[in-house]
């Protein structure tokens, strides 16, 4: 691991104590679940039922970045504020290893049921459904950073587990991959892994291979002036999710919801497949109030509920800027 990136999360968790703040204004409150299932990485499971809860609730994963932690992750932003308003169950995985960085590199971690970071949260959903009455066709992952890469290994891993996800500032399925059991990859974070989309797709495919059922859709997230985890990222994710798909490079919509967000929409079969929006100047640290909205509506969780006005500041309740 850099010496950069280890500054790096050395800020985080001197900066963590001054963004926390309580949580959501309801009895509810987050759990800690133990004895959940099988879990080679020894993560930690948090759950967060809210007091309402629908009858087959879906089921939202909701995974923190590198120095954080799955209580961070529910203390800094909306999604335990939006499962009170639509009744879904959220978990929260929380690493243990000494960076508090999700395994989205290892061979393990890249291929269907191959062990390390991703089983272990796929044992917490099967816990979910099992102890929650939940929906098993209602299951979606959304992170930022090192959680928004988890985003992409668990939707290329686990495509009969998760219908949707939402990645915020990430990078494709795979583009981390290492054989050295290192965490970290310069050349994907810098930007300097490029492949067609037929080369990304057939490194999902790859990760299970026989699967012929359906594929989950993928909402992304990036700003320009991402200087961690670099903005052509971006534009390799959007390479690699269309062609998983099956359909091309040309987005079938374009929109701005805000002034400096251009959304593109790439639809299969009058619905939306694959939705990218690119953030005009914005940082790694990304997250911003009222975007949880978005991905609500994206999955489907909000019955159709038009987003709120787009923010024009950054949360108090977002993550640590900086990190990964």
């Amino acid at each position: 691991m850099s010496r950069k990136f280890r500054a790096t999360l050395a800020a985080a968790f001197l900066a963590l104590a001054t963004v926390l703040v309580a949580p959501p204004a309801s009895a509810a409150s987050l759990t800690q679940v133990t004895d959940f299932g099988t879990n080679p990485s020894n993560l930690q499971m948090y759950e967060y039922v809210p007091n309402t809860v629908a009858a087959r609730p879906a089921v939202l994963v909701a995974v923190h970045y590198c120095g954080g932690s799955g209580p961070a992750f529910y203390s800094g932003t909306e999604y335990a504020r939006m499962a009170d308003r639509y009744g879904f169950v959220v978990i929260y995985p929380s690493v243990t290893r000494s960076s508090k960085c999700f395994d989205v590199s290892s061979p393990q971690a890249l291929r269907h049921d191959g062990g390390s970071d991703p089983v272990g949260i796929v044992s917490m959903v099967r816990y979910v459904l099992q102890h929650n009455n939940a929906d098993a066709s209602r299951v979606y992952v959304t992170g930022l950073s090192s959680g928004a890469m988890m985003t992409n290994v668990l939707l290329g891993d686990y495509p009969d587990v998760f219908k949707a996800g939402a990645a915020f500032a990430g990078v494709p399925f795979a583009c981390f991959a290492t054989t050295n059991g290192s965490e970290w990859n310069s050349d994907c974070a810098n930007g300097q892994i490029t492949k067609t989309p037929q080369q990304w797709g057939d490194l999902v495919r790859g990760a299970y291979p026989g699967y012929t059922g359906p594929r989950p859709r993928m909402q992304l997230w990036h700003g320009t002036n991402d200087d961690t985890l670099r903005y052509l990222n971006f534009g390799e994710e959007i390479k690699q999710w269309t062609n998983v798909a099956g359909i091309g490079q040309t987005p079938t919509t374009t929109d701005h919801p805000q002034s400096t967000w251009t959304r593109t929409r790439y639809n299969l079969g009058g619905s939306v497949q694959v939705e990218g929006v690119s953030v005009q100047n914005g940082t790694h640290n990304i997250l911003a109030t009222g975007m949880a909205q978005y991905v609500m509506d994206f999955f489907g969780l909000s019955g159709g509920t038009t987003p709120p006005p787009p923010p024009t500041t950054r949360s108090p309740r977002g993550p640590v800027p900086g990190t990964t």
